[in-house]
């Protein structure tokens, strides 16, 4: 229990510290003139939705005011990290109408993998655009920002711009969770050295393209997302103190420990790059074990969804949608005050958990190795 607190304690204080040395400033600078961001749902600013329109409200309901793609109720991680840069925020890759890419593009797709899918999205819902599709992707970005600059394309960045950017990669929470459902939690062990093989291979791949700076967070901890929970009986033997499924949870540490060296590995390989591993696991996991510690009230019951309960979630009815259950017509719904809650429909973060991971990417404070950032950009606020 003493470590927990103690854990508490340095989260809030990091929040606190980041909060007071951003100072909004006209002419703020930052050594990164530029994100690429690879990934899934967890950082999706809209490429699913602009290649399978379908998203409904409520999602974007307290930021945006109408859906956008993102998963959530607001803004994700990706888009108050760009925020805290100085930076406009991404857009997608996918996006023709509207986007400016001057200052980076989002490759993330809700349901990606980091592993080729071996079914179709109209079979399990599982996105076509995994991992290596995503690096093609940013392949031909980089190739038609060289080829179209001479014509002055004004929505493109500078051709010099790839080593002057920061790549994030987030994926691979899809991969996890589609195998456990078939194998169980401690059969994921199997597909671990093919998942972390193709995201080394990633980040190579891209290096070899002028990028010398990434941040690849781990994966978040699942058991404790109402998703899974609503599968369990409550009070199990595999429900820890917390209301989080161990089996599930001891299984993503098992993969974390195994990416943090391979990442360890990669950085002996590319000495002139910063390849920094990202605990995001344990600042989430302190979330749904002390919501209240962070202005929370609500951890593993969903906002946006239906049910009631402990988790407030149904396989059957996603976040907005509406359907026939048991004989009735019910709709899955959004809670009046998603900043209260740390899981937005069952699956993904509320804006609040978001803005409690961005600030810890901010500070630096769960960087392995430690990489300051506000050496490198004057921080803004990201209220």
């Amino acid at each position: 229990m003493a470590h927990f607190s103690h854990a508490i304690f340095r989260v809030s204080l990091v929040v606190v510290v980041v909060m007071a040395a951003m100072v909004l400033r006209g002419d703020a600078k930052c050594a990164f003139e530029a994100i690429f961001n690879f990934g899934d749902s967890n950082s999706d600013t809209g490429g699913f939705f602009a290649a399978f329109p379908s998203q409904s409200s409520p999602n974007g309901m307290t930021y945006f005011n109408r859906p956008t793609g993102r998963p959530s109720n607001g803004r994700l991680f990706i888009d108050f990290l760009a925020q805290g840069l100085g930076l406009p925020f991404l857009s997608p890759y996918l996006q023709s109408i509207g986007s400016d890419f001057r200052h980076g593009a989002n490759f993330a797709t809700s349901a990606s993998t980091v592993l080729q899918p071996n079914t179709s999205l109209y079979v399990t819902g599982v996105s076509p655009f995994y991992l290596a599709v995503q690096i093609n992707q940013m392949k031909n970005f980089k190739a038609r920002v060289e080829e179209f600059k001479s014509q002055g394309q004004t929505n493109l960045p500078q051709p010099d711009v790839f080593g002057k950017s920061l790549y994030t990669f987030y994926i691979g929470q899809n991969d996890f969770t589609g195998y456990a459902s078939s194998a169980g939690p401690g059969g994921v062990k199997q597909i671990q050295p093919q998942i972390i093989s193709q995201i080394v291979s990633a980040i190579k791949e891209i290096y070899w393209l002028g990028g010398r700076t990434f941040m690849v967070l781990n994966l978040a901890p699942v058991g404790c997302y109402p998703t899974f929970l609503v599968q369990q009986s409550q009070g199990g033997s595999d429900i820890d103190p917390s209301g989080c499924m161990m089996s599930y949870n001891n299984a993503v540490n098992d993969y974390n420990e195994n990416l943090k060296q391979a990442l360890s590995q990669v950085r002996q390989e590319l000495h002139d790059a910063n390849v920094i591993y990202v605990d995001t696991n344990s600042v989430i996991l302190d979330l749904f074990r002390n919501p209240n510690s962070h202005g929370m009230q609500h951890a593993t019951t969903a906002c946006c969804g239906y049910g009631g309960g402990s988790y407030n979630y149904n396989q059957q009815v996603f976040c907005g949608a509406t359907k026939v259950v048991d004989g009735q017509t019910v709709t899955a719904s959004a809670c009046s005050d998603p900043q209260n809650y740390v899981s937005w429909d069952g699956i993904h973060l509320t804006e609040a958990a978001n803005k409690i991971i961005a600030y810890s990417l901010l500070s630096g404070s769960n960087f392995d190795p430690s990489f300051a950032l506000n050496q490198y950009c004057d921080i803004q606020p990201i209220g």
